[in-house]
């Protein structure tokens, strides 16, 4: 198949496969069967899963053009406008189709008579505000909206940045329906879903831009734009795999549910995966650098478009899916306890020394943090030993360190006691803060990708320069600026703990995540002002550092206490309410968390202390060196100046006196 056909009939074999697929699923799993009470009609039963379909498809469409866009083209030429188009069509019907899909819900959900009347549209006006899939739908549909009038308006790499921010941000939403909240564990199959679609959304978007930028690009720079799509797309792959498993286990008890409709579904979508990761593999390894060659162009292309039949395929399953009630465990218990009605989940056994080494449970999003983290540092590193550069030591061993440890606290026991226990939540928050950010900024990665990562010269921006534009833009000179890393890192700790955002992050697992996030982040800026290596457009003198320094300290330390003497259970309805029958009363539970506060965070700070003094110590002796060098080399001149000055000074100041 040619390029110029393929760009024609790629989208048409991308919609025709998704929707055979949906159809054949939604009769076999029964997605679009009529119910017993309440039926909506066919128009609904059908229409929804397949403008869900729709949805999913466009959306791709939008963020996956993008994010191609801002890693393999461009910015200026045709190619970059052509995805820009392609981003700003995919986001129109993105926006219907989102429009669509949260009406056809509450039709589906409440049954109403539809009408004109005020009635209806005073209930669809409160399932849009009051229901949590309504506000979810009403997010997407605006979010999709803006995205619309954004891509047809940017044409330069920040404004198209930020737009592919808000594109992936879009997502999220969605990520948060479906099945997985009715679920036992829904907050691992919450966070498997939303990583499952971004992921999916990256690699199936930049395959059809790929198609669709054929025809403005020559031969030559194809082959260079797939194989940087290629490397997107093995990361998205490994993502996909990886969440569909962790999402398919929380659905599945057993392997005999495979052989339930459901299970059948999910057969063909993981086939269909399977199918899509052996050609990705072929052709990066085989044909990619052939593409000069005529039969092996035609071969590669006609691989693209079988690729995009099977990604057709994936969608479409993928669709049903969400239509389709998982098989249900009739060995679970029907009653809930207080902690699985708060948390999702069975209250786990009392936390004693083995369980403290013992214990997992894998937060998905961090887990490829950490995974990717280390990585790519040891890919780097294996880049600067092979080509013959040096690297420390002791920073790799710290990096690695930093990682291990942010999955331990992610991942492992602290993860999953922190619901239950506030002494452990405040373990989590102190090595988050404080003692990850000391070793990962020790690791230098900025540094590390400057040197590892290689420059492009044709106009693209690659890993590295998109990391050099982030350190030297006016937003990293005020996330680093010594002033707002230790404002931001003092001031969110109370700001947190004393309004709703504690009480959000405790019921809502993205309000967990953001928590995480913005805590490892903001003592990674906090640190790196101090101590790192990594360049930063302003470095304070070391002297204010340590005022810097003593006064977190003590703020920190006034924080500890103050929680210490706290009379209240804080978020009482949670940490009083969990049913929890072994360990501390909650309020000796939080009394101990204050002390955690104040006396294990204080340790990173110690060290911080005195890394900055040692390193203050190393600069005067570096300076001192440089001084006595310079003296070495002019004979000390500037000695001999300094004391002719003095000398003519004083015969000055002698001859005034007589």
């Amino acid at each position: 198949m040619t390029p110029r056909v393929l760009r024609a009939a790629g989208p048409a074999i991308l919609i025709a496969a998704a929707l055979v697929a949906a159809i054949w699923a939604l009769a076999v799993g029964g997605g679009a069967a009529p119910l017993v009470i309440g039926d909506p009609g066919p128009l609904v039963r059908w229409g929804l899963p397949l403008a869900n379909l729709a949805v999913n498809l466009t959306a791709a469409g939008t963020v996956g053009s993008l994010v191609a866009a801002l890693y393999a083209l461009r910015s200026g030429t045709r190619e970059f406008d052509a995805a820009l188009d392609l981003a700003s069509i995919s986001a129109a019907i993105f926006t219907v189709a989102a429009a669509a899909t949260g009406f056809l819900t509450f039709i589906d959900a409440f049954n109403p008579t539809v009408n004109a009347g005020a009635e209806f549209g005073a209930q669809l006006g409160r399932y849009l505000v009051e229901t949590e899939a309504g506000r979810a739908w009403l997010i997407t549909t605006i979010a999709a909206a803006v995205l619309t009038v954004l891509t047809f308006a940017v044409r330069g790499w920040t404004s198209t940045l930020l737009v592919a921010i808000l594109a992936v941000a879009a997502l999220v939403p969605m990520g948060t329906l479906g099945h997985s909240g009715d679920e036992a564990n829904h907050n691992a199959a919450t966070m498997a879903i939303v990583l499952h679609i971004i992921a999916a959304a990256v690699w199936l978007g930049g395959l059809v831009l790929v198609v669709v930028v054929r025809a403005v690009v020559d031969r030559d720079e194809i082959a260079v734009v797939l194989t940087r799509y290629s490397s997107i797309a093995l990361v998205a792959f490994l993502v996909v795999a990886i969440s569909g498993t962790v999402r398919a286990a929380v659905g599945l008890s057993s392997l005999a549910d495979l052989a339930t409709p459901y299970g059948s579904i999910l057969v063909v979508k993981i086939v269909a995966l399977v199918a899509l990761g052996v050609l990705g593999a072929v052709y990066r390894r085989r044909l990619i650098g052939r593409l000069h060659d005529d039969r092996p162009a035609r071969r590669f292309w006609s691989l693209i478009a079988l690729e995009l039949a099977f990604m057709g395929i994936a969608s479409g399953a993928a669709a049903a899916l969400a239509q389709t009630p998982p098989p249900v465990d009739a060995t679970l218990p029907t009653a809930q306890t207080p902690a699985q009605i708060l948390t999702g989940a069975l209250l786990p056994p009392e936390l004693t020394l083995e369980r403290w080494l013992t214990t997992w449970e894998v937060d998905l999003l961090w887990a490829f943090a950490a995974g990717f983290g280390l990585f790519f540092y040891l890919a780097g590193v294996w880049r600067l030993r092979r080509r013959g550069d040096r690297w420390p030591v002791y920073r790799t061993v710290l990096w690695t360190a930093g990682m291990l440890l942010l999955l331990w606290v992610t991942c492992g026991p602290v993860n999953a006691y922190q619901d239950y226990l506030f002494s452990v939540h405040m373990l989590g928050h102190m090595l988050l803060t404080m003692a990850i950010p000391l070793l990962l900024v020790s690791g230098a990665p900025v540094t590390l990708a400057l040197r590892a990562i290689r420059k492009r010269d044709d106009g693209t921006r690659g890993g590295r320069e998109w990391i050099l534009w982030a350190v030297h833009t006016p937003f990293s000179r005020v996330v680093t600026n010594p002033f707002f890393a230790a404002a931001m890192f003092i001031g969110s700790l109370w700001i947190f703990y004393y309004t709703d955002l504690f009480r959000w992050s405790l019921y809502e697992h993205i309000g967990h995540e953001w928590m995480t996030a913005h805590f490892l982040i903001s003592g990674y800026l906090f640190v790196l002002s101090l101590i790192g290596a990594d360049p930063v457009p302003y470095r304070a003198p070391y002297p204010f550092r340590l005022l810097t320094l003593i006064a977190v300290m003590a703020m920190h330390a006034f924080f500890g206490i103050a929680i210490m003497m706290q009379s209240g259970l804080m978020v009482s309805e949670w940490f009083g309410a969990m049913g929890r029958t072994w360990g501390a009363t909650p309020l000796e539970d939080q009394y101990v968390g204050g002390g955690v506060a104040w006396s294990i965070g204080e340790i990173p700070t110690l060290i911080l202390a005195i890394t900055v003094a040692i390193q203050w110590s190393r600069s005067d002796e570096r300076a001192q060196r440089r001084a006595d060098r310079h003296a070495d080399r002019t004979g000390d001149a500037e000695l001999d100046a300094y004391n002719a000055r003095l000398a003519a000074l004083a015969e000055r100041d002698a001859r005034r006196g007589g």
